[in-house]
């Protein structure tokens, strides 16, 4: 699952993922860990995140027009940067060949330089599972697994992402069901 897409059904129990997109960082026997890439926080500025690590920019950018994202409900203090692999630092947590995480202060340095990812989200906080919880979500059809594109992920509105994704996959919003089952 890891580098995977989970798109989150229309009947899923928790209201704090209804029409989730998340990004699966992690996923083994011990668990799994990921992003939600759809739920931005308006209400908290990129620039505030900045001037509170001490941070300044050394170039003239906009820190506004990166938007700051609800990762999920665990460790909602902590920042991470979801992007492209032409920025690889040490820290780096390669998910896949088109995906890197990277959580140190040292990545926003290089992002205020003009050093950072051509693609990038800001996220704080992520979701998590605790071992075979994911399966059993799965199991009772709380997700559906898709592969992540570049451009879904970084170039689609947010608000669209869901919605996207379930096209991307042939799947007609209107054709699809809350309730499920297995067979």
């Amino acid at each position: 699952m890891t580098g995977k897409l989970l798109l989150a059904a229309p009947a899923i129990s928790d209201p704090r993922f209804e029409r989730a997109v998340i990004f699966i960082c992690a996923h083994d026997e011990q668990g799994a860990m990921g992003f939600m890439v759809n739920h931005s926080m308006p209400e908290v500025r990129f620039d505030q995140i900045i001037e509170q690590t001490g941070l300044s920019s050394e170039i003239e950018i906009d820190l506004n027009r990166i938007k700051v994202m609800s990762g999920g409900p665990v460790e909602e203090s902590r920042g991470f940067l979801l992007h492209t692999t032409d920025f690889l630092q040490k820290d780096t947590v390669r998910i896949s060949r088109d995906y890197g995480v990277t959580g140190t202060l040292d990545a926003l340095r290089d992002l205020l330089k003009g050093k950072g990812p051509k693609d990038m989200l800001f996220v704080l906080g992520h979701a998590g599972w605790s071992a075979g919880q994911l399966e059993q979500e799965l199991q009772g059809n709380s997700w559906l697994v898709t592969d992540p594109t570049p451009d879904l992920i970084f170039k689609t509105p947010t608000e669209k992402k869901w919605n996207t994704a379930l096209s991307s996959m042939g799947i007609d919003l209107a054709m699809l069901s809350g309730i499920s089952g297995n067979a």
